[in-house]
């Protein structure tokens, strides 16, 4: 296979075990494949198990070398869960985009009063020292599908195709098709799903990355 020549991305994914955040690497990946652009990708699965810490890492256009991302060097980050944001936070690098879907998993140690779950403000306020540009999605204004939740992690990779560093590296087209491929009886629901992120990013991107959302009171979730 011939690898076409693109301008490269660097992607660090972190969320929690049950959340599909390595399908968001894996439609990548199948996308990149597809466009003949050269990638590679390192998943950590061994706590993938529902609660547990999993990472991914994705390198798009960087031909023959491995997929670790050192840290301040990700072009962008995508965190599923707001604790485990601040594990992703020193991968991004200055000028980088950090999204954060806000998602809340409290912790064995949080539930017990052991230890303190962080602020959404804080961890937004640790991206910012980090020079990074934030785009924070809350999960109560997601709008729902067909009266169902739309699926957070295919409203991850919509925001994601928004981002400038990965449009350069992959066409959002090429992605949506993926989409609808991968799920064909839920096609529909998960299209309009990435097409949600894929706007609320852009509505980020015009107004100018870095300035997150508004706090906004949260509707009761599970943790």
């Amino acid at each position: 296979m011939m690898v076409r020549s693109v301008s490269t991305c660097d992607i660090v994914l972190v969320g929690v075990g049950g959340q599909g955040i390595l399908t968001i690497g894996e439609i990548l990946l199948h996308a990149a494949l597809e466009s003949d652009v050269a990638a590679s990708f390192a998943p950590t699965k061994g706590m993938a198990q529902r609660g547990g810490f999993v990472k991914a890492e994705l390198r798009l256009g960087r031909d023959g070398v491995g997929p670790r991302i050192g840290e301040g060097a990700a072009d962008l980050v995508l965190a599923t869960e707001r604790s485990e944001a601040l594990r992703g936070i020193r991968f991004v690098k200055p000028g980088g985009v950090f999204i954060l879907y806000d998602d809340v998993w409290a912790p064995t140690g949080v539930m017990l009063g052991a230890a303190k779950y962080p602020e959404r403000e804080a961890v937004v306020a640790a991206i910012n020292e980090a020079g990074a540009r934030s785009v924070v999605l809350l999960p109560s204004e997601i709008p729902p599908i067909n009266g169902r939740p739309a699926a957070a992690n295919i409203v991850v990779l919509g925001a994601a195709c928004a981002v400038p560093a990965l449009a350069r590296a992959l066409d959002a087209l090429v992605v949506e098709r993926i989409v609808a491929a991968r799920w064909p009886k839920s096609a529909a629901p998960n299209v309009e799903a990435f097409r949600v992120g894929l706007e609320a990013a852009g509505c980020a991107s015009r107004m100018g990355f870095g300035e997150s959302r508004e706090p906004q009171p949260r509707a009761d979730r599970r943790g």
